[in-house]
């Protein structure tokens, strides 16, 4: 199981990866704001902070022609970045897009097993279930994450499903239980 820091301090990422126990993080355009400075430069940074890791960065652009290119543009600043989307209908040509040019997709946003199942079958590397979001709506987190991960190793689909969202030590275990192939979550949660 992978293990991510869903942060962009520096700081915080330096004391978990002299630990080796995280793999990677999870960034989002807040969490670069609060970074201050280049956020290019920033990420770069990240990037060298874990030079075997995975480091995801999210697309701003709206269009999804314009969001394609960004896309782009963020995965070629270094090898191990992965591209965040939203799991969102008019951004599914670009996913389509980008893992046709084997370019390694977080999709993020994803509620339900049904928007899990057509990631899958788009082949993107994470599907991202937004935990706290689903439990927020008294739907079940964990549920969604069983049945996709039964959907995902009956097909034999590559993606993987990274639990986020997480606000509780009670959801980091139940999404772990419950088949996640990675887990991203803030560091006091960690």
């Amino acid at each position: 199981m992978k293990l991510f820091l869903d942060t962009a301090d520096t700081n915080i990422i330096q004391s978990f990866a002299q630990l080796g126990v995280v793999d990677g993080v999870t960034t989002n355009p807040t969490h670069l704001s609060k970074a201050g400075g280049d956020p290019l430069k920033h990420i770069q940074t990240l990037c060298a902070m874990l030079p075997n890791g995975q480091i995801s960065v999210q697309i701003t652009e709206s269009d999804p022609a314009a969001a394609y290119a960004q896309a782009r543009k963020i995965a070629e600043l270094h090898k191990n970045i992965v591209v965040k989307v939203p799991c969102h209908e008019k951004y599914y040509t670009t996913i389509h897009q980008l893992v046709t040019h084997h370019i390694p997709v977080n999709v993020t946003l994803v509620f339900t097993t049904l928007q899990g199942l057509l990631m899958a079958k788009l082949g993107v590397q994470y599907i991202s279930i937004l935990v706290g979001r689903i439990d927020d709506s008294s739907n079940d987190s964990t549920r969604t994450i069983q049945d996709l991960r039964a959907l995902i190793d009956s097909n034999n689909y590559k993606s993987m499903i990274l639990a986020s969202s997480i606000r509780t030590v009670g959801q980091f275990h139940d999404a772990m239980l419950a088949g996640a192939h990675a887990i991203t979550m803030p560091p006091e949660i960690l």
